[in-house]
């Protein structure tokens, strides 16, 4: 009774220092509120006085959070105390470790991807290498998270690894972790006389800063026009999207404005400082990766006429959240309002995208659209993300490709081949042979998998369909032919989907020589954006054209 009590006061008491502002009590249902707090917290005693089984209250508490959570939208989350650290690397790019990714593989961990320069490429560890043990502590049979967490650690404190390399040999490796940042800007240079090129793959506090150097260096080395790639980068902090945008539009020019269902969180957000350059002609280039801070930039930049958008439509996140300190170390991410770029749209999609199966969300009809003017009234909708000036849709990948990189053949080639080949060729010179590409197959062919084509698929659908209808046995042998023609053929598909499967193998390869610029680097070979680009900048009639000017 005494637990009753207590845990009853207490959620009231946090409901009156919750809900004690004046505009959330008038807005509120007291009431339901209490009441619903109040029945959570007797089925917590209830289950901890009679359930069959001793129960985690922890995690169960957290399993029940999540689940209340996952009801409102994708983006208001709980960070457990435990989870902090994730937390940090999301708004920071820095946390405590070794600075490499890691890659779950059949029953073990491996390393991804050391970042250049830092203490797991300092010491020699190399991607490919299987993770044994931790500090004496196996790593067999443990989930990434799991060997993430042992990873991770205070500056300054050693770490030792022992890791199992391609060819079996185990090797351990002891040196101190360091506090890694993750940089927001992984390559600029440029990509001829006159056009520079900046990558910029998050929004953390450091984003304005890194690309302000990146653009004065390459201006220093005579950039006349600007390409600014977005494609993949997710967002993060908003007021960082602001500064970038400040780079090319003039001081008190208004980027973005918040509103919420409380009236502090209707903000408007403006340009503060003087701007970088007001006449560089910019392509920004986005992509369904593209998203949150990511579309304040590219959306506010069309709106105001000020860049051409090239790419696929963005991702379609037009909701701001904040981040509120919780008893026990704990935190939350709620959504507190929506944003909206200077023409007035809200570029948030009207169909969440499934956050646990990763489906895509439904093509909204245009009738549920709406239609906003830019500076130099240009037709731009909302409810769909950005949608670019100059679209570049790109093929999806063949089934075979998705499953050499799903099962790992792809990363355990380049492996393979980095033991091999100690040294390559520089990143713009470098591509596989026609005989190391044969060698590669051959490699294929000998690896357990199978896949589907999807018109094997439909066909075989279409089959069952005919029997229950009754009509296979007169399509039987027009069936037999169609299936033999898309079934699939490992040897066959190998050269059919070359092209694709060589770019990704030799993206792959260069990152064991050159890190993370070089897959930057080695992408822009046939990245058909980036040739529309450059398309673009070249012909300044068609530039002013698209602008509207």
């Amino acid at each position: 009774m005494k637990f009753k009590l207590l845990l009853k006061s207490g959620l009231i008491a946090l409901f009156i220092a919750f809900f004690s502002h004046g505009s959330l009590v008038a807005q509120s249902n007291g009431f339901e509120v209490i009441r619903s707090m109040e029945l959570m917290s007797e089925i917590f005693e209830q289950l901890e006085k009679y359930y069959v089984d001793d129960i985690e209250t922890g995690k169960l508490s957290k399993t029940a959070i999540d689940a209340m959570l996952n009801e409102l939208d994708p983006y208001t989350v709980y960070y457990h105390e435990s989870d902090i650290e994730d937390y940090q690397l999301m708004t920071t790019g820095q946390y405590g470790g070794i600075g490499a990714l890691i890659r779950k593989m059949d029953n073990a961990v491996y390393i991804a991807e050391p970042y250049e320069g830092n203490p797991a490429e300092k010491a020699g560890l190399r991607a490919g290498d299987k993770i044994i043990e931790i500090d004496g502590n196996s790593m067999i049979d443990k989930n990434s998270d799991e060997v993430s967490s042992a990873l991770k650690g205070p500056k300054g404190t050693t770490v030792a690894i022992l890791v199992e390399r391609p060819d079996g040999k185990r090797e351990k490796f002891s040196f101190d972790r360091d506090e890694i940042k993750i940089k927001d800007v992984p390559y600029s240079g440029m990509l001829n006389e006159e056009v520079g090129y900046i990558k910029l793959t998050s929004f953390t506090k450091t984003a304005a800063s890194e690309v302000l150097d990146a653009y004065n260096a390459l201006q220093s080395k005579g950039m006349k026009k600007l390409v600014f790639d977005l494609r993949g980068n997710g967002g993060g902090l908003l007021i960082e999207a602001v500064k970038i945008v400040n780079m090319f539009v003039p001081k008190d020019q208004v980027v973005v404005t918040t509103k919420g269902r409380v009236v502090e969180e209707n903000r408007t957000y403006k340009t503060m400082g003087m701007p970088v350059n007001l006449e560089i002609p910019v392509v920004v280039l986005i992509d369904g990766g593209s998203a949150s801070a990511s579309e304040i930039v590219s959306g506010t930049l069309q709106d105001l006429d000020r860049a051409v958008i090239v790419g696929s439509t963005s991702y379609g996140k037009g909701l701001v959240q904040r981040t509120l300190d919780l008893d026990y170390g704990s935190k939350i991410k709620l959504t507190i309002a929506k944003y909206y770029t200077p023409s007035g749209r809200c570029v948030q999609r009207l169909e969440y995208y499934d956050k646990e199966g990763n489906a895509k969300p439904e093509e909204i009809p245009d009738s549920l659209l709406t239609k906003f003017k830019t500076k130099n009234g240009r037709e731009v909708i909302d409810g769909r993300g950005i949608e670019p000036d100059v679209a570049v849709e790109l093929d999806e990948y063949s089934r075979l490709t998705a499953m050499l990189f799903v099962k790992n053949i792809i990363f355990n080639y380049a492996t393979e081949y980095y033991y091999k080949n100690p040294k390559i060729a520089a990143v713009e010179e470098f591509s596989l042979s026609d005989k190391e590409y044969e060698e590669f197959k051959a490699y294929v062919l000998k690896q357990d998998f199978d896949y589907s084509t999807a018109s094997q698929e439909a066909l075989e659908k279409f089959k069952k369909i005919a029997e229950e209808e009754g009509f296979y046995g007169e399509s039987e042998s027009y069936y037999n032919q169609l299936l033999n023609a898309v079934k699939p053929s490992t040897e066959r598909d190998l050269s059919k989907f070359e092209e694709e499967i060589r770019s990704l193998l030799e993206n792959e390869i260069v990152s064991r020589y050159y890190f993370q610029k070089g897959r930057v680097v080695q992408a822009f070979k046939g990245d058909e954006a980036i040739t529309e680009a450059l398309n673009v900048l070249n012909d300044l009639n068609r530039y002013n054209t698209i602008l509207g000017k």
